[in-house]
């Protein structure tokens, strides 16, 4: 964290401690009505080159969300912050509800609920409690891309009455200048995925090439087409691939490839865990995955998406009812998603139409042409080893019907054979036992 930011910070959390003694005054004196008004943020803090100063200006908030920015933020910079300015200058002991706040299990100092946000921006005056409620509101930015929000509590208790909530993403975001990778976990069913390969060790074929470009295209030039350009209204966020084709002909490497390229993280949804044979839980999984994918401009990859994005069936029972209910929740939060989606399947065939028809490309990866095999094979193996002269890699290509996963297969297990006889002699023996063995793993006979 740059120098910039630190000041910036600093500024910050010295402005809204005058706010807050400002307001502590104003309120605790004989004169509920303070002659001199709020403090105005300095300028050179608003002016600043910093994370904090960029997120307001991104945002555009007005005074009192950045008041709220800040309440929420403020007990992860300075742990005794609001501890020192409210609660050792309160008349006297007791609870003061028109103040709210609660205290952590581990962390036992003074934070913030709505009540203390609404205490320090409006005084306690109704109309002004009423307008600045709206900053919780689903429409505001903070909820849309879930930067801060409030816990809900009790049933029966007033809603301001809940915590104040800054999500860790956005906490590292202000302080650090980045999002943190999520762990892999159940309330984040995902891993990231990289790769050291180029585009030019994937081979595709001319057409399946161009639609990838196209792809790389919109992750590029999206945004400029939908905020520049006006577009925003007119065409829904985010964008929906398929890529369907036989295991090993490169969907996975192709977006990781994508991200890669493009300076995207790509996450692989692992849909073991996300799916659920208890009535509601694959929709709650689903419903964590995305509140913390959305704007972070992550790509989301679904490997062997059959599993929750098949058909819909006719519904003979209840299990038919609530897997239905399942696919119908997913094509909501894929539609509504504002970064890219890619489901991976081995048939096109196998996904519901619903998804079909909301997608923007449906890219098939074919088995590689016996042309492309022989790319694929002259690719394939390391320049340590030397191929024997009764190899002829244009023959394999035409005589075996082999996808890239397959012959990657191939050439590891002659490298370890040659490893093993301390040679560095590939082998045509080696390689068509290899064949076999990847042939038997399908049910083909060689």
């Amino acid at each position: 964290m740059g120098l910039p930011n630190i000041y910036s910070l600093e500024t910050a959390l010295n402005y809204l401690a005058e706010v807050v003694q400002w307001r502590m005054n104003s309120y605790f004196s004989d004169n509920r009505h303070p002659r001199v008004a709020m403090p105005n943020p300095p300028d050179e803090w608003l002016n600043a080159d910093s994370l904090l100063t960029c997120f307001i200006h991104k945002y555009q908030l007005d005074s009192a969300a950045q008041l709220t920015l800040l309440i929420a933020l403020a007990p992860h910079l300075q742990p005794d912050f609001f501890e020192r300015l409210i609660v050792s200058q309160l008349p006297q002991p007791g609870d003061y509800p028109q103040i709210g706040g609660w205290r952590g299990k581990s962390y036992r100092g003074f934070l913030p609920t709505g009540e203390t946000v609404l205490f320090i921006t409006s005084g306690g005056q109704l109309s002004e409690r009423l307008r600045l409620q709206e900053v919780f509101s689903q429409e505001h930015p903070f909820a849309r891309d879930r930067v801060l929000y409030l816990e809900a509590p009790a049933e029966g208790e007033p809603l301001m009455s809940g915590k104040l909530v800054m999500t860790q993403d956005y906490i590292e975001l202000l302080t650090q200048g980045h999002f943190s990778h999520p762990h892999f976990s159940m309330n984040f069913p995902a891993q990231l995925i990289t790769t050291g390969m180029e585009w030019e060790d994937i081979v595709l074929n001319a057409q399946t090439l161009q639609q990838i470009r196209d792809l790389e295209g919109w992750i590029t030039h999206g945004p400029t087409i939908l905020h520049d350009w006006g577009m925003k209204k007119k065409l829904k966020l985010g964008y929906r691939a398929l890529f369907y084709g036989p295991p090993g002909t490169g969907k996975t490497l192709t977006a990781s490839l994508l991200g890669k390229y493009t300076g995207k993280d790509v996450y692989k949804v692992d849909l073991s865990m996300v799916v659920s044979k208890f009535i509601g839980e694959t929709e709650k999984n689903l419903a964590n995955l995305f509140a913390r994918a959305e704007s972070k401009d992550w790509i989301l990859f679904f490997d062997e998406a059959d599993a929750l994005f098949g058909k819909r069936t006719n519904v003979r029972d209840a299990h038919d009812k609530y897997a239905n209910q399942e696919v119908s929740y997913l094509l909501q939060r894929v539609e509504n998603y504002d970064g890219l989606v890619i489901l991976s399947s081995n048939f096109k065939s196998n996904i519901d139409d619903a998804f079909l028809r909301r997608f923007q490309s449906l890219i098939q990866f074919p088995i590689p042409s016996p042309k492309e095999r022989l790319q694929l094979w002259q690719m394939a193996f390391p320049v340590q080893v030397k191929l024997a002269e009764d190899i002829d890699l244009t023959q394999l290509s035409a005589s075996y019907d082999l996808t890239g996963s397959d012959i990657m297969n191939v050439v590891q297990y002659c490298c370890l054979q040659a490893l093993q006889y301390r040679d560095t002699v590939i082998y045509q023996e080696d390689i068509l036992n290899a064949i076999k063995r990847e042939f038997s793993k399908s049910g083909k006979i060689m």
